[in-house]
């Protein structure tokens, strides 16, 4: 953001977004380390470097099914070996015969020795014989049982895997701040690994607020609204990596309020409240949490943010073990911007994880469009990778405060506050959602 976009915020009475979510962002930290076992660890972040106690593979094995051999049997001629006429489908002049004295499968323990002009039957993944330096694959030969005759000659080395080949004992495996993916669980349990120190997924309990709620499961009548936003959130802070926890629907009773949120300090890292951060009559939240007790200040403070839709965020602490609470608007969409701008870095923060926003790339628009005076807008949009390289974004209709859109999206057009219109075949910076569509 410029100096000239702050000072224009500043005279709208309103906080850059930088500069709050900056404010917000340095008084979290990220949860304490937990020793989880294996199993457990997939959708956690590394708490500390991850070290290879064992080497992978961890004995010298063979890659493919077919018949282990030495090479200079097969390429050269060695001692034992036996010439005789190739076979339909084999390379001109004569092939290779080698007796085959045993088969190995994976299960395989005891050393072996190949001796000059024999080979051995294996498995993929069965323990290579001592002197064996190739595998013939089973596809190469007649797939003899007692002897194999050998129609291609593989280069010296195929088929073989040999000790450390992939990872050295002592290698580091991951850095702290890895997420722990499923092939990356896969890695670690292949070196011997059971456990692994991680920061727990953040436990976020998600309460919608407002007297005119109602649950899903009917139509909207008048004075009556249904609540889309606990459910919508829920479901974000899961996406997030959360451990996310609908609580449900909470009136406007400052007692009520105010016992629910203290009840859930139990259970949560973070708490999420939506509805209510207005400065309107309705607008509970607001007045309950940042009202001051004697000399102290309200446990949230709420700030007019220079934020498109919903400028109206809240962010304290709450109960005896201070635990952070975040306040988005009510209107679903200002609701589902908000938590994309301020609670999913929140969520990420306290997961360990990096970085801890969505990531962006500047595309090309396809459409012309305008935006408030002062604002940062967030927009639902298609985004595309285009041929050749870069990529290009397609503004959807209704704007942001449109549900359909952002059911839509799988990106947010980001308009800074300077900008009132950005024209057609301009290029934009692009919030990028959920990549699977």
């Amino acid at each position: 953001m410029t100096a000239t976009a702050d000072a224009e915020a500043a005279e709208n009475g309103l906080t850059p977004l930088a500069d709050y979510l900056g404010s917000v962002l340095r008084r979290l930290r990220a949860l304490p380390p937990l020793d989880l076992d294996l199993t457990q660890a997939y959708g956690n972040v590394l708490a500390e470097d991850v070290v290879a106690p064992h080497s992978f593979p961890a004995f010298d094995q063979a890659a493919v099914d077919g018949y282990a051999a030495r090479w200079e049997d097969i390429a050269g001629g060695g001692r034992g070996t036996i010439y005789v006429p190739a076979q339909s489908g084999g390379a001109a002049g004569r092939t290779v015969r080698l007796n085959v004295v045993g088969d190995l499968g994976a299960a395989s323990w005891r050393p072996v020795r190949l001796t000059p002009g024999s080979c051995f039957s294996v498995a993929a993944g069965a323990p290579l014989p001592i002197a064996a330096d190739v595998v013939v694959p089973v596809e190469w030969t007649d797939q003899g049982m007692a002897a194999v005759e050998i129609f291609r000659v593989p280069k010296r080395g195929y088929g073989v895997r040999r000790t450390g080949e992939e990872v050295a004992a002592g290698a580091v495996l991951a850095r702290s701040g890895t997420y722990v993916s499923p092939a990356l669980v896969a890695v670690l349990a292949a070196t011997g690994i059971g456990h692994v120190v991680v920061r727990p997924s953040p436990r976020v309990v998600i309460v919608a607020t407002g007297d005119e709620l109602v649950d899903v499961g009917r139509g909207s009548q008048p004075g009556q609204v249904v609540d889309a936003n606990s459910h919508a959130l829920t479901a974000a802070a899961a996406e997030a990596g959360a451990l996310a926890y609908r609580v449900g629907i909470c009136d406007d009773d400052p007692e009520g309020l105010r016992g629910l949120l203290e009840d859930q300090t139990l259970r949560a890292d973070l708490i999420i409240t939506t509805g209510g951060t207005g400065t309107g009559p309705g607008d509970m939240v607001r007045r309950i949490l940042s009202r001051r007790e004697g000399n102290r200040a309200g446990p949230v403070t709420f700030t007019d943010v220079a934020l498109y839709p919903g400028t109206a965020l809240g962010f304290g602490t709450v109960g005896a073990e201070e635990v952070p609470v975040v306040c988005l608007p009510g209107d679903p969409g200002a609701a589902m911007i908000g938590f994309e701008v301020l609670a999913r870095p929140a969520i990420n923060l306290l997961a360990g994880a990096e970085p801890v926003f969505r990531p962006s790339v500047r595309a090309h628009l396809l459409e012309t469009v305008s935006s408030p005076a002062g604002l940062r807008e967030f927009r639902p949009a298609h985004v595309a990778e285009r041929r050749g390289g870069g990529y290009t974004v397609q503004p959807l209709n209704g704007g942001p405060f449109t549900l359909s859109g952002l059911a839509e999206a799988n990106g947010l057009l980001v308009l800074g506050e300077r900008v009132t219109a950005a024209a057609a075949g301009s290029t934009v910076d692009v919030l990028l959602l959920d990549r699977r569509r």
